[in-house]
């Protein structure tokens, strides 16, 4: 091997070696950047000089710059993720509900109903006082209060999630365009067998977010670029993008969007992620006691107007309603205005005779009947179980919101700590690669004074 071979071989070993450090202090600058996958350079031996007699050792070169990735755990956060986002809409949807209800408390629904059966029964004891008809009229007024109340937030929190909805698909459309963006960069800068890690980077830390957002799957696709579907159907291919779009749909009670491939009627089914949290609460679980106040306030209505109706007030008039029949929601419920307006109308007799406080009575109790759920429960019942039933909810939704955070959280420090950068073990590895640039270094100086020596101090006869 000749002195200018042996020059070489100090050269790629300080080109090596200053890559190397040059990668650990990129490693370090970005300890604290969301998505950074350490990077480690590639290092092998080049290829031996051939002899007749034995190989001669060439030195070292670089085969490329890695990113240290675990596309096991990845996957696993994807998909825990997805989950997590799914119950974390829920959890906060029932929490918000939770409030609306706000039981037990004075104010509650439930203790409103119970004072609008307790003002029957006053007035069954003194039928003809005006003060206790007043009274009857006052709290049905609160109770048709409270019902309308809880209506309005309930449909102020449904209206507000389908906003939510079309603010999401929005938001995914536009990790889809910069995931798209990044495909193109990926591809472009790894023509040349390159690696584009910190790209590669950014791309994936979209995905973790969309994954979040959407249940997702993805596939790595030949030429460095990421497919990405959703149902099976392409939400972004190589550069381009299939972004997701809202319909408005008005056949229901309110209208809401409908989620769609943009530029198309074809529903898009969504099986996971916030996405899914939020079309459950609009659709189901706000829905679901949206229905059972109406059943209340229905079965209110039509109990006490038959018994109402079959009874006379002081003037002795008889046939009227006490809820306008005309409505018969938690939202419309209302006194008849004539009732309002008079309360000497209000039946609280049967036979008309002064004294008679049958029909009182028989409203008053009501509130024992059972005229809820086919027979089998009364209103207060029927409304307990249905606090109950938000209360079990909320728990369950808390419940797997904390199971999956600590799930994804072990899952996160697990990628990390094959991804992640650790100071300490760059330090060490600083520390290394300095040492080897300090040897080549040397190395070089030696094949330099060598070469010297053979220069200046051989050829010239005597010297």
């Amino acid at each position: 091997m000749s002195l200018f071979q042996g020059l070489e071989i100090g050269k790629r070993a300080l080109l090596t070696h200053q890559l190397s450090m040059s990668t650990i202090g990129h490693n370090m600058a970005n300890v604290s950047t969301p998505g950074y996958s350490r990077q480690r350079v590639n290092a092998t031996s080049t290829r031996p000089h051939e002899t007749a007699n034995y190989n001669i050792g060439s030195g070292v070169t670089i085969s490329g710059v890695t990113s240290v990735r675990d596309f096991f755990l990845t996957a696993q956060y994807r998909s825990e993720n997805k989950s997590l986002g799914e119950w974390a809409s829920r959890e906060k949807a029932l929490g918000q509900i939770e409030t609306f209800f706000n039981e037990p408390n004075d104010e509650g629904l439930g203790n409103v109903l119970n004072e609008f059966w307790s003002s029957w029964s006053d007035l069954s004891a003194n039928p003809e006082s005006m003060a206790a008809r007043s009274a009857v009229i006052a709290k049905s007024n609160s109770l048709v209060t409270s019902f309308h109340s809880l209506d309005r937030q309930l449909l102020n929190l449904q209206t507000s999630t389908d906003q939510d909805v079309v603010n999401a698909v929005g938001q995914i459309n536009l990790y889809a365009q910069e995931i798209a963006n990044l495909n193109r960069i990926v591809v472009g800068e790894e023509l040349g067998a390159a690696t584009a890690n910190d790209s590669r980077d950014q791309r994936d830390l979209l995905l973790d977010e969309l994954s979040s957002l959407v249940d997702v799957t993805t596939i790595d696709q030949s030429d460095g670029s990421v497919s990405v579907f959703i149902s099976g159907l392409a939400l972004v291919e190589k550069a381009d993008t299939f972004n997701l779009g809202t319909k408005l749909n008005t056949s229901g009670r309110q209208a809401k969007h409908d989620i769609v491939w943009q530029g198309t009627t074809t529903n898009v089914k969504i099986t996971g992620g916030q996405l899914k949290g939020l079309v459950t609460t609009r659709d189901e679980v706000v829905t679901q006691f949206q229905t059972q106040l109406d059943e209340m306030a229905s079965a209110l209505i039509e109990n006490v107007n038959t018994l109402h109706r079959a009874g006379s007030g002081l003037d002795g008039s008889g046939g009227l309603n006490f809820f306008n029949s005309r409505f018969d929601s938690a939202g419309t419920l209302q006194l008849e205005t004539a009732l309002v307006n008079d309360a000497s109308l209000i039946a609280a007799s049967a036979s008309g005779a002064p004294g008679d406080n049958a029909v009182a009575l028989d409203i008053a109790d009501l509130s024992k009947a059972t005229v809820m759920s086919y027979g089998t429960a009364t209103m207060s019942e029927y409304y307990n179980s249905m606090i109950g039933t938000i209360g079990v909810n909320s728990y369950e939704a808390k419940m797997f919101k904390g199971n999956y955070e600590v799930l994804v959280e072990q899952i996160e420090n697990s990628r990390q700590s094959v991804q992640g950068v650790n100071l300490d073990e760059e330090m060490a590895e600083m520390v290394q690669a300095q040492h080897a640039y300090n040897a080549a270094a040397r190395v070089i100086t030696m094949m330099d004074e060598a070469l010297e020596v053979l220069i200046n101090g051989t050829g010239v006869v005597g010297r």
